[in-house]
């Protein structure tokens, strides 16, 4: 058990030791009750809010039941004070053998320090990238895959089996439309000029290799034919080859999807009739008429009786129609069917989307929970774009591609983790800019190198003490390291919960922020070893201290490759002097 759960457990026995001395009354909701670090690190080493959440149930003062509860905790081992703070905050401060302790805790769980069991039991469905197959990967995808992708990480990290999943949207218009640029491709590659690309098809330099495959395989059979004989088969051959286009894509960033579900086999297999069958049964789903558009009504408006799924029931602003007027499936209602299906194998979806499709937010919420009757969490986390810069000016566009850039061209240049990295940078929801020269500049104001340099420097100091003719001992005496260098292990001790925390908020970015931190104070003490040349971690004269601060250097590293392995980072081990 690491820190925070043991001194967790701390309090709870205190707690319980009040009960049994008719202070507290027995029965309460300890839910709420908390142990952290305290805001400003002067005040000591952890904070509770016990007294405070539990006064008011227990009908008693908080700064009163603060003392009380103070006294029990002084009794612990390893707390060297206990101070009541403001109208009932406890802060305690712990002893440097605690935190020694601790740090060969932290060395003795070597890559599996921080992961937890929190999620043991529950199976969390995370579908991420989901972009149409319609051309390659570009950089508009590549954020909302690498903080699925992290996210993923980070649950099973905490003990949750994960599912990646990846929905082909191959069902829609947009994939006719597909068919019919591979078609013109096709032509091109049996020698036919086809000129300018017309208006409505697909322009990118992606799509010639696909139409040279055709070619060989079908030969002139489809050149003059019509559409019907067609259309189905180069919908389908295209959709293949443009997945294994995205799947080549994504590996560029070291991402892999568990299930890849054809919204063409779904409907295919019945899953919407299913699930509106399943909605009407408890009058969920009913035949009804929208109202007209607000405003000007459209002159070709006329009301049309659709089914329509009671979302309104579930905290929308309106009910909204599974079908269309031709009878054919709206996006949501394929959406229903496809989150319908997810629900089947997981206890807890997350969907992580564009910030464009805010808007149906609302209403795919209310579907789940109409669909699995509230029993499975389900959030949705949109993505901002990201805007591409070099120098601070636009980035422009890709003529392969058509219209944009491509996440292929720009891993390629700066490569995975510096991308990896920066998208983790900022929460999710956050405009964010990617400047080829900020990513890749070496400098404390970029967090990709500052946690990077730090690794670095750690891995550094073994081959600096062969160099230096230092034989180290097997075993450190940590009793070396005082109290400003234990400080590095009070950073390190808070992983686990910032762990916990990300994974409990669909919040990766939460760890490229710790991590930034632990480097920053790793730093820090490296620096001081410039103007006092006592605190260098390498101590010629000095092989004991030199043993421990390795070992606590040693430490460092190990959570800042655990970190960086959430985030889907590798860890470097050499970037200069």
């Amino acid at each position: 058990m690491t820190l925070y759960p043991r001194f967790a457990a701390h309090i709870d026995s205190a707690l319980d030791a009040l009960v049994a001395s008719g202070q507290l009354p027995a029965g309460l909701e300890r839910r709420a009750v908390t142990i952290e670090p305290p805001r400003d690190a002067s005040h000591g080493d952890l904070a509770t809010n016990a007294a405070m959440v539990l006064a008011k149930p227990a009908g008693t003062n908080p700064r009163a039941l603060a003392e009380a509860l103070a006294g029990e905790l002084r009794a612990i081992p390893g707390v060297s004070s206990v101070a009541v703070a403001g109208p009932g905050f406890i802060n305690l401060t712990l002893d440097d053998a605690t935190w020694r302790d601790e740090l060969a805790a932290i060395a003795a769980a070597g890559d599996n320090y921080g992961k937890s069991t929190v999620g043991e039991g529950v199976t969390v469905n995370v579908e991420y990238v989901s972009a149409n197959p319609t051309g390659p990967m570009h950089m508009g995808h590549c954020r909302g895959a690498v903080v699925g992708d992290a996210l993923a990480n980070l649950l099973a990290f905490v003990g949750h089996k994960v599912i990646r999943e990846y929905v082909i949207n191959d069902a829609g218009s947009q994939v006719q439309t597909l068919a019919r640029s591979a078609h013109l491709r096709y032509r091109e590659a049996l020698g036919e000029d086809i000129g300018a690309v017309p208006e409505g098809l697909y322009p990118g330099d992606y799509l010639v290799p696909i139409g040279q495959k055709l070619a060989a395989e079908f030969g002139d059979r489809y050149v003059g034919a019509p559409e019907s004989e067609w259309l189905a088969t180069f919908r389908v051959k295209t959709v293949d080859a443009m997945m294994e286009l995205i799947k080549a894509d994504l590996a560029l960033l070291g991402i892999h999807h568990d299930v890849f579900a054809s919204e063409a086999e779904l409907q295919a297999a019945g899953k919407p009739e299913a699930a509106e069958a399943w909605l009407r049964a408890r009058d969920l789903v009913y035949d009804g008429v929208l109202e007209a558009p607000k405003g000007e009504t459209p002159e070709d408006w006329e009301p049309v009786e659709l089914p329509l799924f009671r979302s309104t029931k579930f905290g929308d602003d309106q009910d909204r129609p599974i079908k269309k007027s031709d009878g054919t499936w709206t996006y949501f209602g394929a959406d229903l069917a496809y989150h319908f299906q997810k629900a089947e194998s997981a206890d807890q979806l997350i969907d992580i989307w564009g910030a464009d499709h805010a808007g149906t937010v609302k209403r795919i919420q209310a579907a789940v929970a109409a669909l699995t009757e509230g029993k499975t969490r389900f959030d949705v986390k949109l993505v901002q774009m990201v805007r591409l810069l070099r120098a601070g000016e636009p980035v422009k566009m890709s003529k392969r591609a058509g219209n944009f850039v491509t996440l292929a061209d720009v891993v390629r240049e700066v490569g995975k983790d510096v991308v990896r990295f920066t998208m983790l940078t900022r929460k999710a929801d956050a405009q964010m800019d990617f400047d080829f020269a900020k990513v890749v500049e070496a400098s404390k104001d970029n967090p990709v190198f500052y946690v990077n340099y730090a690794h670095a420097r750690v891995h550094s100091l073994h081959r600096r003490a062969k160099e230096a003719g230092i034989a180290l001992p097997t075993k450190a005496d940590l009793s070396r390291l005082d109290t400003s260098e234990l400080a590095l292990v009070k950073r390190m001790a808070q992983f686990p919960r910032v762990a916990e925390g990300a994974a409990a908020a669909r919040e990766p970015h939460r760890i490229a922020f710790y991590l930034y931190d632990l480097a920053a104070e790793f730093h820090a003490a490296w620096n001081q070893g410039n103007d006092d040349p006592s605190r260098r971690f390498l101590l010629v004269e000095d092989v004991e201290t030199t043993a421990a601060r390795l070992f606590l250097a040693d430490a460092v590293g190990q959570v800042i490759r655990g970190g960086l392995a959430i985030m889907g980072v590798e860890a470097v081990e050499e970037m200069g002097a």
